[in-house]
């Protein structure tokens, strides 16, 4: 017979075969995208493409090839190239934007929730800032300088400012009340360290499924602007340059338009699931709930 000890037996337990955030659709699938973009901006030049800014008067829109896998342009230049290297300047300015806009509102919106005599000066400059709409804001700054990947990145990223601060901002408002802030403050510990090790860590959460969602309307807008003419200059590979140069032949030639759209829809659609994976799994309550 067997012995009780052994006919109970405790259920096997099974790791999961991805971490608890990876297991999560939207960002498995999310970031499956935005990592198949991201590696193929950096290995372009091993993905069969050639220089994307040469011109080629005698192979305009010419139809799909072995040559040119999605034609070439008014230009002659290879289209599936455009399109790649593209990618580079489109990530580059999200990522540059959401890093430059998180760090700036960090710092803006720690200093403004904590000292009450800054928050009534600041604030008033950032909602300022809010009424005037991001596109208009961002169309007047590129009109004012040189047009280039630093002037759209500047332009981008002081519209975004004020979102970020009013964030830090409420969550440095709810912290600053709470018993161990007091006890930090009462034993002495210096301003700048309650600031980093006490309170800015409440908002990491928040902070990332923010920056995500920044990194995608900065990509987005840049198309826009480029498509109206006052983004990135010509010369340079971006796809709303591609699509507003393709959009007078879309009828003749939709492939000029099909493939930077394509590229730009799936890199913000990847983007924005990243951003609500995140959400799902960084906040307790949607967590328990699921």
């Amino acid at each position: 017979m067997n012995s009780p000890a052994s006919s109970s037996v405790a259920p096997v337990s099974r790791k999961p075969w991805l971490p608890a955030p990876l297991s999560h659709p939207s960002i498995l699938i999310g970031g499956l995208l935005v990592a198949a973009i991201v590696i193929a901006a950096i290995l372009a030049p091993l993905l069969g493409t050639v220089d994307p800014t040469r011109i080629a008067p005698g192979m305009r829109l010419k139809p799909p090839s072995a040559l040119a896998w999605f034609g070439t342009d008014l230009f002659g230049r290879d289209v599936y190239s455009r399109a790649v290297y593209g990618a580079r300047s489109s990530i580059l300015i999200g990522l540059c934007v959401a890093t430059v806009a998180l760090t700036a509102g960090v710092t803006i919106g720690l200093v403004t929730g904590y000292f009450r005599w800054v928050d009534a000066v600041v604030m008033r400059i950032m909602d300022g800032l809010m009424a005037i709409p991001t596109f208009l804001l961002a169309i007047a700054l590129v009109s004012l300088t040189h047009a280039g990947i630093a002037s759209v990145v500047a332009a981008l990223t002081i519209p975004e400012i004020p979102r970020v601060v009013r964030l830090v901002r409420s969550v440095v408002l709810t912290v600053r009340e709470e018993p161990f802030i007091e006890a930090a403050i009462s034993v002495g510990t210096p301003t700048p360290k309650i600031l980093v090790r006490h309170i800015l860590p409440s908002a990491y959460a928040p902070l990332m499924v923010l920056g995500t969602y920044i990194c995608a309307s900065a990509i987005l807008i840049e198309a826009g602007l480029s498509f109206l003419g006052t983004g990135l200059p010509p010369e340079i590979p971006s796809w709303g340059n591609m699509i507003s140069e393709g959009r007078t032949f879309f009828q003749v030639a939709p492939r000029l338009v099909f493939l930077p759209s394509l590229f730009l829809a799936l890199t913000v659609l990847g983007i924005n699931l990243l951003g609500d994976g995140l959400r799902d799994t960084l906040d307790p309550r949607i967590a328990k709930r699921m």
